[in-house]
């Protein structure tokens, strides 16, 4: 009996961080699974699918130079998988075509149902993606911009603070703490509804009291007992990650 050949994949998204997680979680969902090439744009994952030929490419929707639905369109009907912070890119069309999606960050029985489908599509011709790209445009085209900006007291004084300044997020009672490097602040909404209004690629939840800036993280720590704190670039303090975010930060 002859061994099946193996499956080889791309993984393109601009945040190092992101794909670095996205690797981790394939290697645990699919082993068999090579992935070949990484790229940091539309432009480098349309070359690394040239070279390599691989069977798959997961493209981060929102990139620099060329966007993942530009690059698949570049690409033809091979079977890609598009990596979104929104679910409101989903549409129906993914469940039935060549095409999947998988929301950031990855968590791992989203990831496993995934890589069944795709599994399954390996084994069938590919089915056209011209019309699914497309539909998937028409729904990005008009959607919002998360949250830019924040308006917060500190004391008595209203303060301006961009998502960007923002280290981490606390909830406080029904007021959330906004921590930057150098200030504290409340903002008068709870933490909950905070978290439907950012940029869930760069925000991620890691306690049911915290959200962090990824972009702030210096490093992640984990005891002997498996607990992982996070250590911010520009703060002495701590995060704790709970275990069930704990997948998000998994050693390759």
């Amino acid at each position: 009996m002859s061994t099946p050949a193996a499956v080889r994949a791309v993984i393109a998204d601009d945040e190092p961080l992101l794909r670095a997680g996205l690797r981790t979680a394939l290697a645990e969902a699919w082993p068999a699974l090579e992935v070949v090439a990484e790229a940091a744009n539309g432009v480098e994952a349309v070359n690394a699918v040239h070279e390599y030929r691989p069977e798959l490419a997961f493209l981060d929707i929102e990139m620099p130079l060329m966007n993942g639905l530009e690059a698949a369109r570049a690409l033809g009907d091979a079977a890609h998988v598009f990596v979104t912070a929104y679910d409101r890119y989903a549409v129906e069309a993914f469940e039935r075509g060549a095409v999947d999606y998988v929301l950031k960050p990855v968590a791992p029985a989203r990831l496993a149902q995934t890589v069944a489908r795709l599994q399954a599509r390996l084994a069938a011709p590919p089915a056209r993606m011209d019309a699914l790209v497309d539909e998937l445009a028409r729904r990005i085209a008009p959607a919002s911009q998360s949250l830019q900006w924040l308006q917060a007291t500190l004391g008595n004084t209203l303060k301006l603070i961009h998502v960007d300044d923002v280290l981490y997020f606390r909830s406080d009672a029904k007021y959330t703490r906004v921590v930057t490097r150098d200030a504290e602040a409340l903002v008068k909404k709870p933490l909950r509804e905070l978290a439907g209004e950012l940029d869930a690629r760069h925000f991620w939840q890691v306690h049911r009291n915290t959200i962090v800036n990824v972009r702030a993280v210096a490093s992640v720590v984990s005891d002997d007992t498996g607990r992982k704190e996070i250590a911010l670039r520009g703060r002495p303090e701590k995060l704790e990650v709970s275990r069930g975010y704990a997948h998000l930060f998994k050693s390759s």
